[in-house]
């Protein structure tokens, strides 16, 4: 029997910091019609009219500000998940990295795939919680290259991982370095996404954001929610480290545009806790496998200054999953699991 192909897909990165990189990488990130979804006619003329145009040098400014020697972050350590993973995995399988936006492409490693002569696919999208934007972006383009095949092995993909007992332990034991008990609050901030993206996956159109706190509970309707994934990851999460709900908030980064998100804000929490006294926080990450711009330099740096300017004291990042042994074996479980 042949290998068993694996197919790990992060969201993406520029291929430098350089603006013209940076610009082609927001071009095609927000072209894509599941990140806007508005008209394809209306998205041209946003995407390539006003935003890629303005943000691209503002959006390189901050890229080199985390760019290493390593270059890119994300893409430096799905590289290292990668190898990792297949040295756990053994001969047996043949494991790829892709990121959907840039490179290296799904379509070129699904091709390395192919060429392997693999017996079956197995899809991984790297996002904890799913998301029309990100992880059913992932699904479609697969599903869309290899339709074209002549020959399409068995091909499956995993959904969502918001609730995997090894990601939970990793991010507990990142946390416990920096002795959560000495915080005044913590937050788990998620990447934002439109109100209107959610309201789409409420096929029953009277559950959510009509529902108190609709999303705090995980049930049939709203499985597929990423919000109410995030809340899970986080109760989940704060049932680790014994963090009582009232001593926790989630909330959501990275707006764009005028229409509303997912709401709390992150800015938002930051000003109501400086407002309580609050003076020290730690900050999760949790809809990321890997430390990124939104990390590194969202959070880590411009929330940071921002909760000083409001009068408090500290912002800790916690270290997203990188290349943790715990992480990698969490991979190998998904990878395994026909």
């Amino acid at each position: 029997m042949g290998k068993r192909g694996i197919l790990l897909v992060n969201l993406g990165t520029p291929d430098s910091a350089e603006v013209k990189d940076v610009r082609k990488y927001l071009d095609q990130f927000l072209m894509d019609e599941r990140v806007i979804d508005i008209p394809k006619f209306k998205r041209a003329l946003l995407v390539k009219g006003i935003i890629v145009p303005f943000r691209s040098p503002k959006t390189s400014k901050l890229y080199k500000e985390i760019w290493s020697e390593n270059g890119s972050p994300l893409l430096y350590y799905s590289k290292i998940q990668a190898k990792l993973l297949q040295e756990k995995l053994g001969d047996d399988y043949q494991v790829e990295l892709a990121m959907r936006y840039q490179n290296p492409s799904i379509e070129s490693a699904l091709e390395r795939l192919k060429m392997g002569l693999v017996e079956s696919i197995k899809v991984i999208p790297m996002f904890p919680q799913y998301a029309s934007a990100s992880t059913g972006s992932v699904m479609q383009l697969v599903m869309e290259l290899i339709s074209k095949w002549q020959t399409i092995p068995p091909l499956s993909i995993v959904n969502s991982f918001h609730d995997n007992r090894l990601m939970i332990e990793v991010f507990a034991e990142n946390a416990k370095k920096h002795h959560p008990e000495k915080y005044d609050h913590v937050l788990f901030s998620f990447h934002g996404l439109p109100q209107r993206q959610l309201l789409k996956c409420d096929h029953t159109e009277n559950y959510c954001l009509k529902k108190k706190n609709c999303c705090e509970t995980l049930n049939d309707i709203n499985k597929f929610c990423y919000s109410a994934q995030g809340h899970d990851t986080a109760r989940l999460l704060a049932a680790e480290l014994s963090i009582a709900k009232e001593n926790y908030t989630v909330c959501f980064q990275s707006r764009l545009g005028k229409d509303p998100w997912v709401q709390p804000y992150t800015t938002d929490v930051l000003k109501k806790l400086a407002s309580e006294g609050k003076k020290r926080l730690l900050v999760f990450s949790p809809a990321f496998v890997a430390d990124c711009l939104e990390t590194l330099y969202e959070i880590t740096v411009e929330y940071y200054e921002e909760f000083k300017e409001l009068g408090g004291e500290h912002v800790q990042l916690v270290e997203s999953l990188n290349d943790h042994p715990k992480f990698i074996e969490a991979l190998a479980e998904m990878a395994k699991s026909y």
